[in-house]
C-alpha cells in the first residue's frame, strides 16, 4: 500500500516512527553507515549581514521578530527538516545528495554563537528513502526512518532516476510529494559507540507497511511514531527498544508528525480527519486521551513544534480558502495554557490566536527551536536561486522573544463545557 502527499505536506516532518520488533534486530557496522562526508561547505554570510542583504532576506513583518537568517546547509540540491542535538552542538536533517534521487540523513556540527554551514556526515546507508531524524535526549543516538531494506530497491531507484532524467530533458519541475513507502521502518544508530561496542543500525520496527515520523520522549524511554499498519496512518508509541507498542489514535484519515511537549505530558500532531488533505493541529494527552483541535478552517496547518521554555506552539500554515490563489506557507506561533482543574478525560489545553512571523514569497516550513529556545531553525526556499527559484535549505535566526510575546494575544479563559478553543 502506498499513498502520496501533495506539496502541502513538504517533508512531513516532523516525523514519528515505528513498530514492534517481532523478529531479531538488524545491526550494521557504523563504518558502513556514516563513512563519507558530503561536499565541503562554502562560506555563508555572517549573522550580522549588511542591511541591504537583510532587506532581501527578511520582509518588514519578519524584521519585527527575526534577526537576519543564516543558511546552514549548502552543497546538496535540497535539504530540510532539521533538528538540534540536546547540546545544540550538532544538527540532524535530511538532504538529497547530488548523485542519488532520495533523501538521506545527515548530521553536521553547529555553532550557536555563529551559525554557518559545516561539513555534514551521512548517517543513513546511502540507499532508500529516508526521513524523520531525531536525537536521543542524551545525544548519543539518532532515530530515523529508512526503506533501504526494500526487496525491490534496485527497481525503485531505477524508476526514480528515469523520471528525473525525463524531467531534466523536458524542463518539468514536479511539485513536492512524499511517498508512504510500504518498506519504511524505524532505525536507531549509536553515534558514540563505546570501545568494544558495535555502532551500526538497529531496526526497531518490522511490521508490513509504512513506519516513520519518529521522535523520543523527553526522558528517552519511549518513541512516538506513525504507522499505517491498521489501514491508515495513525500515531503509536513504543518503548525505546521497539517493544510494547501502543496505538494512540484511531480515527479515519491521516494522523502524524507527533512531538511530546517538553514536560512529556502532551503530544502535538497534525491530522486531516475532518477534511482530506486539509491538515489541522491537534493536541492530546500523552496517553492519547483528551484530544483537542488547535486550528480549524479552510487551510493546511502542520509541523507543530513546542518551545522548550515558553508556553508557545509554532507551526506551518497556509490559507486554502481561495482555489484561484497560490497558498503561501509561513510560520505561525501561538501561546497556550492548560487548565489545572480540567474534567476527567479533557485535555484542558487552550491556545490563543496565532501570530504570523514570516511572509516570504517562498515556503517557510518545519520550524524547530534550539534547546535553549533562543534560535529558530526552519526549512525555507529563500536566498539566491541563481536565476531559478531557490531550493529548500535550512536557515537559522535568532528570534525576538520579547517582540513575539508583546504581539501574541492572550489565551482566553476556559469556557464551561468546551473542550476545544
Amino acid at each position: 500500500m502506498s499513498k502520496t502527499f501533495n506539496r502541502f505536506f513538504f517533508r512531513f516532518s516532523a516525523c514519528a516512527v515505528a513498530a514492534f520488533v517481532s523478529g531479531p534486530i538488524c545491526p550494521l557496522p557504523l563504518a558502513n553507515v556514516a563513512a563519507e562526508p558530503a561536499p565541503a561547505a562554502a562560506a555563508a554570510p555572517a549573522a550580522n549581514a549588511p542591511a541591504d542583504r537583510e532587506s532581501t532576506l527578511l520582509s518588514a513583518l519578519e524584521r519585527q521578530f527575526l534577526a537576519p537568517p543564516v543558511q546552514v546547509t549548502i552543497g546538496m540540491p535540497k535539504a530540510g527538516e532539521g533538528y538540534f542535538a540536546p547540546d545544540a552542538r550538532r544538527i540532524c536533517y535530511q538532504a538529497v545528495p547530488a548523485d542519488y534521487p532520495f533523501y538521506q540523513i545527515f548530521v553536521q556540527p553547529f555553532d550557536m554563537a555563529a551559525p554557518r554551514p559545516a561539513t555534514p556526515v551521512r548517517i543513513s546507508t546511502g540507499r532508500g528513502r529516508t526521513t524523520c531524524s531525531w536525537f536521543s535526549p542524551d545525544g548519543t543516538r539518532l532515530l530515523f526512518a529508512s526503506s533501504h531494506l526494500d526487496p525491490h530497491l534496485d527497481a525503485t531507484e531505477s524508476a526514480a532516476r528515469a523520471q528525473a532524467e525525463e524531467d531534466r530533458k523536458t524542463g518539468r519541475r514536479r511539485r513536492y510529494q512524499w511517498d508512504f513507502d510500504p518498506h519504511s521502518d524505524i532505525f536507531v544508530v549509536n553515534l558514540e559507540p563505546a570501545a568494544g561496542e558495535g555502532g551500526g543500525l538497529v531496526q526497531l520496527t518490522n511490521e508490513p507497511g509504512y513506519d516513520a515520523e519518529c521522535s523520543y520522549s523527553p526522558d528517552g524511554s519511549t518513541i512516538l511514531f506513525v504507522s499505517d499498519r491498521d489501514g491508515d496512518p495513525d500515531i503509536y508509541v513504543m518503548d525505546a527498544d521497539g517493544r510494547n507498542v501502543r496505538q494512540l489514535t484511531n480515527e479515519p484519515g491521516y494522523d502524524g508528525g507527533p512531538f511530546f511537549s517538553p514536560d512529556g505530558r502532551w503530544i502535538a500532531y497534525r491530522t486531516d480527519r475532518l477534511e482530506k488533505d486539509m491538515l489541522q493541529i491537534h493536541v492530546m494527552k500523552a496517553d492519547g486521551t483528551g484530544d483537542v483541535a488547535i486550528t480549524s478552517g479552510q487551510g493546511v496547518r502542520w509541523a507543530p513544534y513546542w518551545h522548550p521554555t515558553k508556553p508557545w506552539l509554532i507551526w506551518t500554515g497556509a490559507d486554502h480558502s481561495d482555489p484561484t490563489k497560490r497558498p503561501n506557507y509561513d510560520l505561525w506561533i501561538a501561546a497556550y495554557a492548560v487548565d489545572a482543574a480540567a474534567t476527567a478525560g479533557a485535555t484542558g489545553f487552550r491556545c490563543g490566536p496565532p501570530l504570523r512571523i514570516t511572509d516570504h514569497e517562498g515556503a517557510d516550513v518545519l520550524p524547530a527551536f534550539s534547546p535553549d529556545g533562543m534560535l529558530l531553525m526552519w526549512t525555507a526556499s529563500r536566498g539566491d536561486g541563481g536565476g531559478r527559484a531557490p531550493a529548500s535549505q535550512l536557515w537559522v535566526s535568532r528570534f525576538n522573544a520579547a517582540a513575539i510575546n508583546a504581539a501574541l494575544e492572550p489565551v482566553a479563559g476556559p469556557r464551561e463545557g468546551a473542550s476545544q478553543p
